[in-house]
């Protein structure tokens, strides 16, 4: 097989290609073999030598970029063991890629972990939700909740993995995540939420306590279902019936009466 990678590199090289998109014709070219010649010594299909070429220290390519591969592996890792489990190394292993290249794109772990938030979190939902606002203010929070609870219970599961590291380490990665992506994302409520303020439909309290209000008890009920399900049973209503309790709740308790509200 050492033959046919060298082949392969070299093949690669002179097209300036990755390996991957070499055609077998070309490499059995650089072999001095035939391309049925080549297929057979593979059994059939590239794939062991696209193997071959990455256990020789080389990425064969044919895949996505090394970026889109590690926020994928490191999300998952983190919603297995937690932040504190995931080390490049382990992000690396999963996704294929070297520990050089991880420290290139990402600039270390943390700039890896806020690429993690930011890609699961809710900020992009968020930012296009408040690109284009539902008109009524009860759809408003219907749609803010959907929003939070995809990104509170959705898999792989890396907030509820957040706020356990920032419960147990304040001054740890996930408290650097929040501080630096708290802003936009309040940015975001404060273009949903301040409008309906202003035309006297929400009661004017600040918008810190609007947030907290709207997203306390549903982060609270989420962060706990999977502790309450085995106890309470078939007596922990439904995800979807919790969902419009909570959104009845908020919009009893802050919206002002009279005709506006």
């Amino acid at each position: 097989m050492k033959d046919l990678v060298s082949a392969a590199l070299t093949a690669a090289k002179e097209r300036g290609q990755d390996v991957a998109d070499v055609p077998l014709t070309a490499i059995a070219a650089a072999a001095g073999i035939s391309r049925s010649t080549l297929l057979r010594r593979l059994g059939g299909s590239r794939a062991p030598l696209d193997e071959a070429v990455r256990q020789a220290g080389v990425d064969p390519g044919g895949r996505p970029p090394v970026r889109e591969r590690a926020i994928e592996a490191a999300a998952h890792l983190v919603s297995e063991r937690g932040l504190g489990g995931v080390t490049l190394d382990a992000v690396a292993d999963r996704a294929g890629c070297s520990l050089p290249s991880l420290h290139t794109v990402f600039e270390g772990r943390d700039g890896l972990l806020a690429a993690v938030f930011v890609q699961y979190g809710p900020l992009p939902d968020l930012e296009a939700l408040a690109a284009d606002p539902p008109e009524r203010l009860e759809d408003t929070v219907r749609a803010l909740h959907r929003t939070f609870l995809a990104a509170f219970a959705g898999e792989p599961r890396i907030i509820p993995a957040v706020f356990a590291d920032l419960f147990g380490r304040p001054d740890g990665p996930a408290a650097r995540m929040m501080a630096a992506n708290l802003p936009p994302i309040i940015d975001s409520l404060g273009r949903l939420l301040l409008p309906h303020v202003e035309a006297g439909r929400l009661r004017p309290l600040p918008l810190p306590v609007l947030v907290q209000l709207l997203l306390g008890p549903l982060l609270n009920h989420v962060l706990l279902r999977p502790v309450l399900e085995p106890v309470l049973g078939d007596g922990l209503p439904s995800l979807d019936e919790t969902f419009e309790l909570f959104a009845d709740a908020y919009l009893r308790a802050v919206t002002q009466p009279g005709p506006a509200g």
